[in-house]
């Protein structure tokens, strides 16, 4: 019989194709590992210096739309099972990225040479001076790149321990969960939501921003507020008596 016959493609053929993925795209990611996926870039993202490109509010808001009832395009998604991936390697991650910090200090941020990490360590470093522990911890969860280097950042800087695991659960928990039922919810009342799913991460990730730009603003109000008047008093002109 003529012909040439048909060759199968090789496992190794296969296991390439399957492992083609984009990992700056949270629907690529999704589509590749599904839950797993999230709690491994979740524990990335926070928890290593090397995972500071990574889309975290991209993704916990994309998983949260997978997740709903219905049609739509992409994996279909359990909602326990990413917000628990979300939670657990969001809380992991910043966890272990804070012991290395105390355990190998600046050294871990002095051997990037990535300028967009030393901008993001300056930008951490700026938040603890000014807002506090506390509220700098939750707050970086929100700010791309810092919420990477400012765990270590803590560590380093001997932020007590106790202080750190508090208010990093509780930043953690705000983040993660706000943003996959964010995704949920508004995946659920707007229809055809995927054909938009790009400019909606985009405003997602720009609201994620607001917390830290409303802070700003507070700060610098009560700033003005408290400063004094720095304009010295015109002196008086001395005149000569005739």
């Amino acid at each position: 019989m003529g012909g040439h016959a048909l060759v199968p493609a090789s496992p190794a053929a296969d296991l390439t194709t399957g492992l083609a993925v984009n990992l700056l795209d949270a629907s690529s990611l999704l589509t590749a590992f599904g839950a797993l996926g999230i709690a491994v870039v979740m524990f990335a993202e926070t928890g290593l210096l090397i995972g500071f490109f990574l889309p975290g509010d991209s993704l916990l808001f994309t998983a949260g739309l997978l997740a709903r009832s219905g049609a739509h395009s992409g994996p279909h998604l359990d909602l326990a099972q990413v917000l628990a991936a979300s939670v657990v390697g969001a809380l992991a991650g910043a966890q272990v990225g804070y012991v290395l910090g105390r355990r190998g200090g600046r050294a871990l941020l002095t051997r990037s040479r990535s300028r967009k990490l030393h901008e993001g360590a300056e930008r951490a470093e700026e938040l603890l001076a000014r807002y506090g522990h506390a509220r700098a911890i939750v707050l970086a969860r929100f700010v791309p790149v810092v919420r990477t280097v400012l765990n270590p950042l803590a560590g380093a800087l001997g932020v007590a321990p106790r202080t750190f695991a508090l208010w990093q659960v509780t930043g953690g928990l705000v983040w993660t969960v706000g943003l996959v039922l964010a995704g949920y919810g508004l995946g659920s009342v707007v229809p055809d939501i995927d054909r938009y799913l790009l400019p909606v991460v985009g405003a997602v990730v720009a609201l994620s921003l607001l917390p830290v730009a409303l802070e700003l603003l507070r700060s610098r109000g009560r700033r003005r507020a408290v400063t004094p008047e720095t304009n010295p008093a015109p002196a008086p002109s001395a005149r000569q008596e005739p």
